[in-house]
């Protein structure tokens, strides 16, 4: 048996929203562990969508100590368990899914030794198929668990949704040179900045000058700048490559200046965009 994937449709994200629609959170479990259900940022939510094939909403069924014997290399500190999950809903994963999983999970003490209580919690799995073992999930990382309320769920199915695009927003790996042309007018000018993406997608930033105007930036995803592009809106998935993945300042062998003035420009301008994506708002 195989749970379709179900459709990842949302109206917006809900800035601010903490969903507590759900009885079974805040029940104790760290963050170091699982993203939380009433604080999570989009950040730390997507740094587990973008990683991982497998999506499921799953409720906790068993959780089984594993033997040290059979946890070589776990610290003292954490407790390895063999977490039992019935799936609620199939959110990404071409192969589908069992109705249910199993799955490693490496559960921090607290001072008594003693860990959460997981079981009947709601959480959000995320990982990969384990090939030859129906049934079974290897998490992303050991912290690859959500905590499920109300706005993590619109969260994580808005981040799928434009993850699993073709065009997807890629992972961010270095800025691959930049420069500054000076414009007909004192005053006028535009920098532009080309980024390096995992998979070579192009990816270049610009920012545009002009005399008794405000500055106006953009970013393209096309091999020639479009001139109506424009800055990417706040908790997108390419907002938040840039606000996570872009470097905090430009190396001197990348900018391509005639003098210092022109150099100095392109500094300028990146701070400028960096000031107006604002932090990554990362929390773990």
């Amino acid at each position: 048996m195989k749970i379709t994937v179900l459709n990842a449709g949302f109206a917006a994200i809900l800035l601010g929203f903490s969903g507590t629609g759900n009885a079974q959170t805040n029940l104790g479990i760290p963050s170091s562990l699982a993203v939380q259900a009433d604080s999570a940022s989009y950040a730390d939510i997507a740094d587990l969508v973008v990683i991982s094939s497998l999506i499921v909403d799953a409720n906790v069924r068993n959780l089984r100590k594993i033997p040290p014997e059979q946890a070589v290399g776990v610290p003292a500190n954490l407790q390895r368990m063999l977490v039992e999950a019935d799936i609620v809903t199939l959110i990404r994963g071409q192969e589908g899914v069992a109705p249910r999983v199993r799955f490693l999970l490496d559960i921090p003490k607290d001072a008594k030794g003693k860990i959460p209580k997981l079981k009947k919690q709601r959480l959000f799995l995320l990982g990969s198929s384990v090939a030859g073992r129906p049934g079974e999930i290897r998490l992303s990382r050991p912290n690859a668990l959500i905590q499920w309320s109300a706005a993590n769920d619109i969260l994580v199915r808005a981040i799928t949704k434009e993850a699993v695009q073709i065009d997807a927003p890629e992972k961010i790996t270095d800025i691959t040179s930049a420069f500054y042309s000076a414009g007909t007018v004192i005053g006028e000018g535009e920098t532009q900045i080309f980024l390096k993406t995992a998979k070579e997608q192009p990816l270049s930033l610009s920012v545009l000058s002009r005399p008794g105007e405000e500055k106006r930036w953009a970013v393209s995803t096309a091999e020639v700048i479009d001139e109506s592009a424009t800055a990417p809106a706040k908790f997108t998935l390419l907002w938040y490559r840039l606000a996570c993945e872009l470097p905090r300042s430009i190396a001197a062998e990348m900018v391509e200046a005639a003098d210092s003035e022109g150099a100095a420009k392109v500094q300028a301008d990146y701070n400028y965009i960096l000031d107006s994506i604002g932090p990554c708002g990362r929390k773990r």
